[in-house]
Protein backbone atom coordinates (compact mmCIF):
# COMPACT_ATOMS: atom_id res chain seq x y z
CA UNK A 1 0.00 0.00 0.00
CA UNK A 2 1.46 3.51 -1.39
CA UNK A 3 2.19 5.51 1.84
CA UNK A 4 0.25 8.61 0.25
CA UNK A 5 -1.91 9.02 -3.16
CA UNK A 6 -4.84 10.38 -4.20
CA UNK A 7 -8.09 10.07 -2.29
CA UNK A 8 -10.48 8.01 -5.01
CA UNK A 9 -13.55 7.88 -2.44
CA UNK A 10 -15.88 10.73 -2.76
CA UNK A 11 -18.33 13.04 -0.09
CA UNK A 12 -21.28 13.18 -1.40
CA UNK A 13 -24.19 16.17 -0.74
CA UNK A 14 -27.83 16.28 -1.72
CA UNK A 15 -29.61 18.98 -1.37
CA UNK A 16 -33.47 19.27 -1.97
CA UNK A 17 -35.77 21.86 -2.43
CA UNK A 18 -39.32 22.91 -2.91
CA UNK A 19 -41.00 25.82 -4.25
CA UNK A 20 -42.14 28.48 -1.91
CA UNK A 21 -45.02 28.66 -4.33
CA UNK A 22 -45.44 25.15 -3.96
CA UNK A 23 -46.41 24.10 -7.68
CA UNK A 24 -42.66 24.38 -9.40
CA UNK A 25 -44.00 22.68 -12.65
CA UNK A 26 -45.93 25.73 -13.81
CA UNK A 27 -44.68 28.79 -11.24
CA UNK A 28 -40.97 27.65 -11.72
CA UNK A 29 -40.22 24.64 -14.00
CA UNK A 30 -36.42 25.31 -14.31
CA UNK A 31 -36.15 25.71 -10.45
CA UNK A 32 -32.17 25.58 -9.66
CA UNK A 33 -31.29 25.19 -13.60
CA UNK A 34 -32.18 29.02 -13.37
CA UNK A 35 -28.38 29.84 -10.96
CA UNK A 36 -26.39 31.12 -12.97
CA UNK A 37 -22.99 29.52 -13.99
CA UNK A 38 -20.89 32.52 -12.66
CA UNK A 39 -22.29 31.47 -9.21
CA UNK A 40 -21.75 28.04 -9.31
CA UNK A 41 -18.38 28.14 -10.39
CA UNK A 42 -17.93 30.73 -7.56
CA UNK A 43 -19.04 27.68 -5.14
CA UNK A 44 -17.26 25.13 -6.45
CA UNK A 45 -14.19 27.36 -6.49
CA UNK A 46 -14.60 27.24 -2.36
CA UNK A 47 -15.19 23.47 -2.36
CA UNK A 48 -11.31 23.28 -4.46
CA UNK A 49 -13.13 22.09 -7.66
CA UNK A 50 -14.01 23.36 -11.27
CA UNK A 51 -15.93 22.36 -14.07
CA UNK A 52 -14.10 20.35 -16.84
CA UNK A 53 -17.20 19.06 -19.01
CA UNK A 54 -20.98 19.48 -19.26
CA UNK A 55 -24.17 18.40 -20.89
CA UNK A 56 -27.63 18.94 -20.19
CA UNK A 57 -31.00 17.52 -21.70
CA UNK A 58 -34.61 18.66 -20.84
CA UNK A 59 -34.77 16.87 -17.13
CA UNK A 60 -31.00 18.11 -15.73
CA UNK A 61 -27.68 19.59 -16.17
CA UNK A 62 -24.79 17.70 -15.56
CA UNK A 63 -20.73 18.62 -15.23
CA UNK A 64 -18.04 16.68 -14.84
CA UNK A 65 -15.70 18.01 -11.61
CA UNK A 66 -11.95 18.44 -11.81
CA UNK A 67 -12.81 16.12 -8.80
CA UNK A 68 -15.72 14.16 -9.97
CA UNK A 69 -18.94 15.51 -10.65
CA UNK A 70 -22.27 18.03 -10.15
CA UNK A 71 -25.57 17.46 -10.85
CA UNK A 72 -28.80 19.97 -10.90
CA UNK A 73 -32.10 19.69 -11.25
CA UNK A 74 -35.26 21.83 -10.76
CA UNK A 75 -35.80 20.76 -6.88
CA UNK A 76 -32.33 19.23 -6.36
CA UNK A 77 -28.49 19.49 -6.29
CA UNK A 78 -26.06 16.19 -6.35
CA UNK A 79 -22.25 17.19 -5.70
CA UNK A 80 -19.91 14.22 -4.96
CA UNK A 81 -16.00 15.60 -4.78
CA UNK A 82 -13.02 13.70 -3.88
CA UNK A 83 -9.15 14.21 -3.15
CA UNK A 84 -9.01 16.84 -0.58
CA UNK A 85 -11.77 19.21 -1.37
CA UNK A 86 -14.05 21.16 1.38
CA UNK A 87 -17.19 19.75 0.11
CA UNK A 88 -19.51 21.45 3.21
CA UNK A 89 -18.64 24.50 2.32
CA UNK A 90 -20.79 24.30 -0.39
CA UNK A 91 -24.00 23.97 2.01
CA UNK A 92 -24.58 27.65 3.08
CA UNK A 93 -23.96 29.42 -0.15
CA UNK A 94 -26.00 26.67 -2.65
CA UNK A 95 -29.53 26.95 0.30
CA UNK A 96 -28.50 31.26 -0.50
CA UNK A 97 -28.58 30.92 -4.17
CA UNK A 98 -31.74 28.79 -3.83
CA UNK A 99 -33.56 31.18 -1.89
CA UNK A 100 -32.74 33.92 -5.26
CA UNK A 101 -34.64 31.36 -7.38
CA UNK A 102 -37.88 31.29 -4.92
CA UNK A 103 -36.91 27.60 -3.08
CA UNK A 104 -36.90 26.67 0.09
CA UNK A 105 -34.07 23.53 1.80
CA UNK A 106 -36.58 20.10 2.18
CA UNK A 107 -33.74 17.61 2.92
CA UNK A 108 -30.26 17.27 3.05
CA UNK A 109 -28.02 14.46 2.95
CA UNK A 110 -24.44 13.61 2.99
CA UNK A 111 -22.48 10.67 2.84
CA UNK A 112 -19.28 8.65 2.06
CA UNK A 113 -17.23 5.56 2.28
CA UNK A 114 -13.76 5.70 4.72
CA UNK A 115 -11.32 7.46 3.33
CA UNK A 116 -7.99 5.49 1.55
CA UNK A 117 -5.42 7.94 3.18
CA UNK A 118 -7.71 9.53 6.28
CA UNK A 119 -4.63 11.63 7.63
CA UNK A 120 -4.59 13.52 4.50
CA UNK A 121 -7.41 15.14 4.94
CA UNK A 122 -8.29 18.43 5.81
CA UNK A 123 -10.33 19.37 8.94
CA UNK A 124 -13.52 18.59 9.86
CA UNK A 125 -13.09 15.22 7.51
CA UNK A 126 -10.74 13.34 9.88
CA UNK A 127 -13.68 12.52 12.07
CA UNK A 128 -17.61 12.30 11.00
CA UNK A 129 -18.35 13.53 13.95
CA UNK A 130 -16.88 17.20 13.22
CA UNK A 131 -18.61 16.42 9.63
CA UNK A 132 -21.46 16.44 10.86
CA UNK A 133 -21.81 19.50 13.32
CA UNK A 134 -20.48 21.61 10.21
CA UNK A 135 -23.31 20.14 8.16
CA UNK A 136 -25.52 21.03 11.02
CA UNK A 137 -24.39 24.10 11.34
CA UNK A 138 -25.48 25.01 8.04
CA UNK A 139 -28.94 23.41 7.95
CA UNK A 140 -31.83 25.62 8.78
CA UNK A 141 -34.01 24.55 12.05
CA UNK A 142 -36.93 23.43 9.83
CA UNK A 143 -35.00 20.33 9.44
CA UNK A 144 -35.72 19.04 12.70
CA UNK A 145 -35.89 15.08 11.50
CA UNK A 146 -31.77 14.31 11.82
CA UNK A 147 -29.79 11.00 12.21
CA UNK A 148 -26.24 10.26 11.25
CA UNK A 149 -25.08 6.87 11.31
CA UNK A 150 -21.48 4.56 10.76
CA UNK A 151 -22.59 1.67 9.01
CA UNK A 152 -19.36 -1.00 9.96
CA UNK A 153 -19.27 -4.57 8.14
CA UNK A 154 -18.08 -6.35 10.67
CA UNK A 155 -15.76 -8.39 8.13
CA UNK A 156 -13.33 -5.51 6.73
CA UNK A 157 -14.60 -2.65 10.03
CA UNK A 158 -12.23 0.17 7.86
CA UNK A 159 -14.60 0.05 5.01
CA UNK A 160 -17.42 1.91 7.00
CA UNK A 161 -20.42 4.19 4.89
CA UNK A 162 -21.01 7.12 6.47
CA UNK A 163 -24.62 8.64 6.45
CA UNK A 164 -25.92 11.82 8.08
CA UNK A 165 -29.93 12.67 6.80
CA UNK A 166 -32.11 15.84 7.68
CA UNK A 167 -35.02 16.43 6.86
CA UNK A 168 -38.14 18.86 7.51
CA UNK A 169 -40.38 15.89 6.52
CA UNK A 170 -41.10 12.45 8.84
CA UNK A 171 -41.90 10.91 4.97
CA UNK A 172 -39.47 10.96 1.73
CA UNK A 173 -40.90 13.30 -0.66
CA UNK A 174 -39.63 11.25 -3.59
CA UNK A 175 -39.89 8.22 -4.84
CA UNK A 176 -36.41 6.95 -6.02
CA UNK A 177 -33.64 4.27 -5.56
CA UNK A 178 -29.91 5.34 -5.83
CA UNK A 179 -26.87 2.96 -6.25
CA UNK A 180 -23.71 3.93 -5.13
CA UNK A 181 -20.89 1.22 -5.64
CA UNK A 182 -17.19 2.05 -4.03
CA UNK A 183 -14.34 -0.57 -6.08
CA UNK A 184 -10.90 -0.70 -4.85
CA UNK A 185 -7.58 -3.23 -5.87
CA UNK A 186 -9.03 -3.11 -9.38
CA UNK A 187 -8.11 -5.61 -11.83
CA UNK A 188 -4.61 -4.35 -13.28
CA UNK A 189 -5.15 -5.13 -16.98
CA UNK A 190 -8.46 -3.54 -16.54
CA UNK A 191 -7.08 -0.44 -14.80
CA UNK A 192 -4.96 0.05 -18.18
CA UNK A 193 -8.21 1.63 -19.53
CA UNK A 194 -7.68 4.27 -17.60
CA UNK A 195 -4.04 5.84 -18.28
CA UNK A 196 -3.22 7.43 -21.49
CA UNK A 197 -1.46 5.98 -23.96
CA UNK A 198 1.83 6.99 -24.97
CA UNK A 199 2.62 8.63 -28.31
CA UNK A 200 -1.09 10.23 -28.25
CA UNK A 201 -0.15 13.26 -26.53
CA UNK A 202 -1.55 14.91 -29.57
CA UNK A 203 -5.30 13.98 -28.34
CA UNK A 204 -7.15 16.41 -25.56
CA UNK A 205 -8.63 15.12 -22.75
CA UNK A 206 -12.20 14.66 -24.46
CA UNK A 207 -11.13 12.53 -27.44
CA UNK A 208 -8.96 10.50 -24.72
CA UNK A 209 -11.96 10.06 -22.25
CA UNK A 210 -14.29 8.70 -25.62
CA UNK A 211 -11.66 6.20 -26.03
CA UNK A 212 -11.16 5.26 -22.85
CA UNK A 213 -15.07 4.84 -22.54
CA UNK A 214 -14.99 2.61 -25.55
CA UNK A 215 -11.48 0.35 -24.94
CA UNK A 216 -13.33 -0.18 -21.17
CA UNK A 217 -16.64 -1.16 -22.04
CA UNK A 218 -18.15 1.85 -19.91
CA UNK A 219 -20.21 2.31 -22.90
CA UNK A 220 -22.17 -0.91 -22.92
CA UNK A 221 -23.46 -0.24 -19.12
CA UNK A 222 -26.91 1.42 -20.24
CA UNK A 223 -26.72 1.82 -24.01
CA UNK A 224 -29.15 3.97 -23.62
CA UNK A 225 -27.45 6.66 -21.67
CA UNK A 226 -25.93 9.45 -23.60
CA UNK A 227 -21.96 9.99 -22.28
CA UNK A 228 -20.24 13.32 -20.96
CA UNK A 229 -16.31 11.60 -20.41
CA UNK A 230 -12.71 13.30 -19.79
CA UNK A 231 -9.96 11.56 -19.42
CA UNK A 232 -6.98 13.40 -17.10
CA UNK A 233 -3.15 13.38 -17.77
CA UNK A 234 -1.44 11.13 -17.14
CA UNK A 235 -4.47 8.63 -15.54
CA UNK A 236 -7.49 9.10 -14.42
CA UNK A 237 -11.25 9.02 -16.01
CA UNK A 238 -14.77 10.65 -15.26
CA UNK A 239 -17.96 10.30 -17.32
CA UNK A 240 -21.38 11.70 -16.32
CA UNK A 241 -23.95 9.70 -17.91
CA UNK A 242 -27.40 11.42 -18.44
CA UNK A 243 -30.81 8.92 -19.69
CA UNK A 244 -34.26 10.96 -19.65
CA UNK A 245 -34.59 12.16 -16.06
CA UNK A 246 -31.82 9.29 -14.71
CA UNK A 247 -27.75 10.40 -14.11
CA UNK A 248 -24.92 8.03 -13.86
CA UNK A 249 -21.40 8.54 -13.23
CA UNK A 250 -18.27 6.66 -12.74
CA UNK A 251 -14.75 8.20 -11.81
CA UNK A 252 -11.53 6.29 -11.62
CA UNK A 253 -8.33 6.55 -9.46
CA UNK A 254 -6.04 3.77 -11.65
CA UNK A 255 -2.71 3.81 -10.21
CA UNK A 256 -1.46 0.75 -8.61
CA UNK A 257 -1.72 0.59 -4.41
CA UNK A 258 -4.50 3.36 -4.33
CA UNK A 259 -6.62 2.15 -6.96
CA UNK A 260 -10.09 3.45 -7.02
CA UNK A 261 -13.51 2.94 -9.15
CA UNK A 262 -16.62 4.47 -8.37
CA UNK A 263 -20.34 3.90 -10.29
CA UNK A 264 -23.47 6.13 -9.00
CA UNK A 265 -26.81 5.47 -10.67
CA UNK A 266 -29.97 7.55 -9.72
CA UNK A 267 -33.31 8.29 -10.15
CA UNK A 268 -34.12 4.60 -10.77
CA UNK A 269 -37.57 2.77 -9.45
CA UNK A 270 -38.42 -0.47 -8.39
CA UNK A 271 -41.82 -0.80 -10.51
CA UNK A 272 -39.58 0.61 -13.78
CA UNK A 273 -37.55 -2.10 -15.25
CA UNK A 274 -37.89 -4.66 -12.64
CA UNK A 275 -35.61 -6.44 -10.05
CA UNK A 276 -33.32 -7.22 -12.61
CA UNK A 277 -32.57 -3.29 -13.83
CA UNK A 278 -30.41 -2.82 -11.09
CA UNK A 279 -28.82 -6.24 -10.37
CA UNK A 280 -27.80 -6.28 -13.76
CA UNK A 281 -26.65 -2.53 -14.49
CA UNK A 282 -24.44 -3.22 -11.44
CA UNK A 283 -23.19 -6.70 -12.90
CA UNK A 284 -21.95 -4.49 -16.01
CA UNK A 285 -20.63 -1.52 -14.24
CA UNK A 286 -18.23 -4.05 -11.34
CA UNK A 287 -17.48 -6.36 -14.44
CA UNK A 288 -15.50 -3.09 -15.93
CA UNK A 289 -13.32 -2.67 -13.14
CA UNK A 290 -12.79 -6.60 -11.28
CA UNK A 291 -12.13 -5.07 -8.18
CA UNK A 292 -10.95 -6.91 -5.33
CA UNK A 293 -13.38 -5.24 -2.58
CA UNK A 294 -16.22 -3.70 -3.48
CA UNK A 295 -19.38 -2.19 -1.15
CA UNK A 296 -22.61 -0.88 -2.41
CA UNK A 297 -24.73 1.79 -0.74
CA UNK A 298 -28.59 1.35 -2.15
CA UNK A 299 -30.83 4.12 -0.85
CA UNK A 300 -34.58 3.79 -1.19
CA UNK A 301 -36.02 7.17 -0.82
CA UNK A 302 -39.89 6.91 -0.52
CA UNK A 303 -39.47 3.17 -1.93
CA UNK A 304 -39.97 0.58 0.59
CA UNK A 305 -36.88 -1.42 1.05
CA UNK A 306 -37.60 -4.70 -1.08
CA UNK A 307 -35.47 -7.71 0.39
CA UNK A 308 -35.81 -9.36 -2.68
CA UNK A 309 -34.06 -6.99 -4.91
CA UNK A 310 -31.34 -7.29 -1.86
CA UNK A 311 -31.00 -10.93 -2.78
CA UNK A 312 -31.35 -10.83 -6.19
CA UNK A 313 -27.80 -8.19 -6.24
CA UNK A 314 -26.18 -10.90 -4.56
CA UNK A 315 -27.28 -13.70 -6.89
CA UNK A 316 -26.51 -11.98 -9.73
CA UNK A 317 -22.87 -11.01 -8.63
CA UNK A 318 -22.09 -14.02 -7.45
CA UNK A 319 -23.44 -16.36 -10.36
CA UNK A 320 -21.78 -13.37 -13.31
CA UNK A 321 -18.97 -12.63 -11.40
CA UNK A 322 -17.82 -14.45 -8.49
CA UNK A 323 -18.54 -11.99 -6.21
CA UNK A 324 -20.06 -13.35 -2.66
CA UNK A 325 -21.42 -10.97 -0.43
CA UNK A 326 -19.65 -10.91 3.11
CA UNK A 327 -21.88 -7.91 4.79
CA UNK A 328 -25.38 -6.49 4.47
CA UNK A 329 -26.48 -4.20 7.30
CA UNK A 330 -30.01 -2.02 7.12
CA UNK A 331 -30.29 1.54 8.27
CA UNK A 332 -33.73 3.57 8.19
CA UNK A 333 -33.84 7.43 8.16
CA UNK A 334 -36.48 9.55 8.93
CA UNK A 335 -37.90 11.29 5.49
CA UNK A 336 -34.96 10.05 4.04
CA UNK A 337 -35.83 6.41 3.35
CA UNK A 338 -33.95 3.27 3.79
CA UNK A 339 -29.91 2.75 3.34
CA UNK A 340 -28.92 -1.06 2.46
CA UNK A 341 -24.83 -1.57 2.76
CA UNK A 342 -23.68 -4.43 1.29
CA UNK A 343 -19.62 -5.80 1.24
CA UNK A 344 -18.65 -7.81 -1.49
CA UNK A 345 -14.93 -9.57 -2.45
CA UNK A 346 -14.18 -12.42 -4.93
CA UNK A 347 -15.13 -15.80 -3.55
CA UNK A 348 -11.26 -17.06 -3.62
CA UNK A 349 -10.60 -14.79 -0.87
Amino acid sequence: MAVSGFEGFEKRLELRFFDDNTIITNNNPMGLRLIDFESLDQVLNEVQCTVVSAVANHSFDAYVLSESSLFVYPTKIIIKTCGTTQLLKSIRPLIHLARNVNLTLRACRYSRGSFIFPNSQPFPYTSFEDEVAIVEESLPDSLRYRKASVMTPSNNPSRAWHVFTASADVEPDESLVVVEVCMTELDRVNARSFFRRKGCDERNSDSSGKEMTRLSGIDMINADAFICDFAFDPCGYSMNGVDGDRYSTIHVTPEDGFSYASFERGGLSLYDGGHGDIAEVLARAIDVFRPGCLSIATTYNGEDYDHEVTKRVERVLAKKLGLKCRSRLMDEFPGSGTVVYQSFTPRRK
